[in-house]
Order: structure tokens, then sequence, then C-alpha cells
């Protein structure tokens, strides 16, 4: 999936009647729940329960202020040889505050969170609370973030240059040439290729995120794991729960990816990209509402030409030499992520139409300090979804599918395709995806949080984690959109999360409701 990244959780039946039988399978793994792999992931998770981890000042490198504590596990590169090399997880933790407004709150222990990605960088969560609506979480438990293996500190991976990696301005047609699709073509080779330079680059999978967890886990000393996945986090639970459910506690899947094996990866991104064209068209609705404002049209087709409008322009004079139209788009997709760009996003095309462009400049441009952890990220991604799942060999099959939902969702489908377009060309051995279920009695009650426009992980993911977790509960807010609802703005969608978090508390139906959130005021 391609998940944008911030600081809280609060990441169509076209798309899915798509031909999937394509799928290369020649050199996929045998069986993805390797029993020594599993005996692997217990030899480590002993190994470090008895180590524990040493919490000191973290590193200026993590940009973490007191009260955040900093720390290391060791964890296997490959857990079917739990004494060969390990690499080392960094994590980070605020402990439990131990009281909140009404006094004195008992600690019950560690709350891991995991924001999605791949490629995600948990280190930051412990700030979350200090944020009101965490306050209550983080009175009773210690907040722990961590980077996953091959992100940030955590053994890093790189495929690619950063420099080259950020090239900029670039072109993103909605409707590619032969001769566009050649290069993109030529640039997934190349990146794919410098990715297999790693000769880790196997290790790095969803299954091994899922035994790393379980390994933190014994490493803060929890007999059992409370843990919130947003987004792609929402992945790596469910597959905790299938393979560890005895040792979870209480766990939260926000935003859930859909688990079904035929939808990893592929499908769901195909999916996604049908999602995004509702969300767009979304925001669209939302600006032509405000057109006294932004002047930018008042009806969502009125706004659509004054963004293509925009986009033309660039394509021939980048502004400020660094935003062309791939820029555009990457600035404008956060939109489909949180409502609450869309003032700022909106304010930036009514000032570029009006002659200026510094505000779009400012959101759209490239940042030279980010580009060495934005690759980063991004070589995390590629290897993890191109090594969890078969994927089409065939760029036959990727120009078919994607030309044709092009055709009703042009906003972002052939930029997701760019994106996941080295794993047409990956070298290393595909896993099979494991066929996620949990039947009754397996796994304590769990919860589902999930926003109906959702276009990142679109709300058929969620709904489809409910049906194969027995036991779980599903909170959707209704008429919303954003990416990652906990501890965001619905007040009711926090009240399902603390009562859970801090009282094991679900409502007594499979399903439950909340209504969407305000949606943002205009910005001047």
């Amino acid at each position: 999936m391609r998940h944008a990244l911030r600081a809280t959780s609060a990441l169509c039946a076209a798309a899915g009647s798509l031909v999937l039988s394509t799928l290369g399978t020649a050199n996929a793994t045998p069986s993805p729940l390797d029993p020594q792999e599993l005996s692997g992931t217990a030899v480590a998770a002993g190994r470090a329960a008895a180590k524990g981890i040493t919490w000191g000042v973290c590193p200026d490198a993590e940009g973490l202020p007191e009260p955040v504590r900093c720390g290391t596990v060791s964890v296997p590169l490959d857990y079917a040889d739990p004494d060969g090399r390990q690499i080392a997880l960094t994590v980070s933790r605020i402990a439990a505050k131990g009281e909140d407004a009404a006094g004195k709150v008992a600690r019950q222990g560690a709350f891991v969170f995991n924001p999605g990605g791949p490629g995600g960088n948990g280190m930051y969560f412990p700030m979350a609370g200090l944020m009101p609506e965490w306050k209550r979480i983080a009175a009773a438990y210690d907040m722990v973030g961590y980077a996953p293996r091959g992100v940030g500190r955590s053994a890093p991976i790189s495929c690619q240059d950063p420099q080259r990696f950020a090239k900029a301005p670039t072109q993103s047609p909605t409707h590619p040439s032969a001769s566009y699709k050649k290069e993109r073509i030529a640039q997934a080779k190349s990146y794919a290729a410098g990715c297999a330079k790693n000769p880790d680059i196997a290790h790095y999978t969803s299954l091994n995120n899922a035994r790393d967890l379980d390994v933190l886990r014994a490493a803060l000393g929890e007999p059992k794991l409370t843990f919130m996945g947003a987004s792609y986090g929402t992945y790596i639970g469910a597959l905790y729960a299938r393979l560890f459910p005895a040792h979870v506690r209480r766990m939260v899947f926000d935003s859930a990816v859909d688990p079904a094996p035929d939808r990893i990866w592929y499908a769901n991104n195909l999916e996604q990209s049908a999602a995004f064209e509702r969300r767009w068209a979304d925001f669209r609705t939302w600006v032509a509402k405000h057109d006294k404002t932004y002047g930018l049209g008042t009806t969502p087709d009125e706004v659509l030409r004054s963004y293509e409008r925009v986009r033309a322009e660039l394509a021939h004079k980048p502004a400020g030499g660094k935003v062309g139209p791939g820029q555009l788009q990457s600035a404008y997709l956060q939109a489909g992520y949180y409502d609450d760009y869309w003032p700022m996003r909106a304010l930036a095309l009514s000032s570029y139409l009006k002659g200026d462009p510094k505000p779009l400049i400012g959101q759209a441009a490239p940042q030279p300090a980010a580009f060495a952890e934005n690759e980063n990220g991004n070589a995390v991604y590629t290897a993890v979804e191109c090594n969890d799942a078969p994927w089409p060999t065939d760029f036959r099959v990727w120009d078919r599918d994607n030309t044709r939902l092009a055709r009703s969702a042009p906003f972002e489908t052939w930029d997701n395709a760019w994106m996941n377009l080295p794993c047409a060309y990956w070298s290393t051995p595909r896993q099979r995806p494991v066929d996620v279920r949990v039947f009754p009695g397996e796994l304590p009650p769990t919860l589902i949080l999930a926003a109906e426009r959702d276009a990142a992980t679109p709300y058929t993911g969620a709904q489809e984690l409910n049906r194969r977790i027995a036991g779980s509960v599903l909170v959707t807010e209704r008429d919303a959109g954003t990416h990652g609802i906990g501890g965001g703005a619905n007040a009711c969608v926090n009240g399902y999360l603390d009562a859970y978090v801090l009282e094991g508390r679900l409502p007594e139906e499979r399903a439950a409701e909340c209504a969407g959130h305000a949606e943002p005021a205009p910005l001047k």
C-alpha cells in the first residue's frame, strides 16, 4: 500500500474485478509459517526477556527530547538461524505517568505502537502521550515506539542514492504515453537492482516484522502484548495475532489493511487507487463549498479544472524550479489522507493562480533535509511489499489493469503503479501471504477503528479483518475519510479507544458507529 506517515494515528468494485491470476509464483517460498522460524522467535524472545532494555538519553539523531528515553533490542536477521547475525532495533519510551485528571492510576504495562508504511518510523510515538487525546492512556501505560527493521537506525537499508530518489521537478501524467512507460520501467528495474545489492534484503518482510514485535514484547518484560497498529501496522498486528495469539493482551487495528491473501499486495494497491479518486472528489467538493474564500470554482468539476490549469503550467514552468506535476500530485495526495490538509492545499492553489507561487512551493517542494529519510522509507516499503507476496512479472498485466482503472480513477492510479513497479522485477523469492484467520477462543477481544471514506486503507479492508478475527469489534466513523482515527479529532472514537485500552471494554455488538468529525474551516 502507498501510505503517508505522520506523527499521530489521528494512514472500488472495478479494481476488485481485475485479473490477478497472472501473478508470478514460480519462485515463491514453500511456507510462510515455518516451524523453524517460530522456534527461532521463541529463542530470541527468551534472550530478550533475560536481557531487557537499557534505557538512556536518546541519541541526537532521533530528535527526541526528554522525557523520552531510548534503547535497543537485538533480533535475528533470520529467524531460521537465531544464533546467526543479529540486528538492533531502536525503541523509545515515556514511562506511565501514574496519574490522570481523576487521580492516581495503576500502571497496566507497555502500550506499543506501529505507525504503518511499510517504512514508517514510530520512534516519535511516546510524545503523543503529551496530547490531551492520549493522556488517559499515557497515565496507565508506558508509551512505546520503535523503528521496525530497516527503518531509521534499525539496520537501515537503501536502494538508491537519496539525491537521485528526490529528483525534482518530475512529470506525473495521468494517462502516460508509451515512451513515458518505458522510462518508468527502466527506473523500476534500476531501483529493484539497487535493492538486490543488499545481500540481506530477503529478510525484510511483514512476517519478520511480526516476529520482531514478539521479541520486543519480551524485552519490555511483558508476558502479553498491548499493541496498536495504524495502516500497514494493522497487518503486522494481524500476522502477530495469527502467529502468537496466546501472547496478545489487547490489540487495536486503526485503519485496517485488507489481509486477504489474494489482496496482498497488488490487488490492495488497485483498490487504494480507486478509493483515492473518491476522496479526491471529497476534497474538491469541500473547496467548491468555500469558493468565496478560494475562488477555485463553485463545483467539484470547476475546482478540478483549476487544479489541472496549475498542473499544466507547472509542466512547462516548474514553481521555484522544483515543483512540477509530480511534486504537485504528491502534495495533493496528502489531502486524500487527512482533511486537515484541505485548507492549506486549497489556499496554495488559489494563491498560485493569483500570481503567488510561494505557498505552493513551501508545501510541495522537496526538502533536502528529508531526502535520506524518504529514500530509506521507500526502500523498506519496496522490500517488504515485494518480498511478502507474488506480483505480476509481465508489465502487460500492469499496463492493462492500470490503464483500465485510470479511466475512472486517474488521480492516483499510475503514480501508485510506478511506486510498486519494482516488485515486477524483484530477484529474491516471494513469500505466499498468510491466510490470517483467528477462530473463537484463540484471541482476546480486539478493536478495529475505520473511517468510512478512508482512501489509503479502504473501508472494505476493515470489514474483511472484522470477519477474519473472531471477537473483534469494528467501530466506524461515518462520512469521514481521515487515515488513522484513534487519538484524533473524534471524541466518540476516542471514547471507544480509551474504554478498550484502559478497561478491556468493547460494545456488545460486533459493530458500532460514530458520526464523522467536523470538516475543517477554510483558511483565509
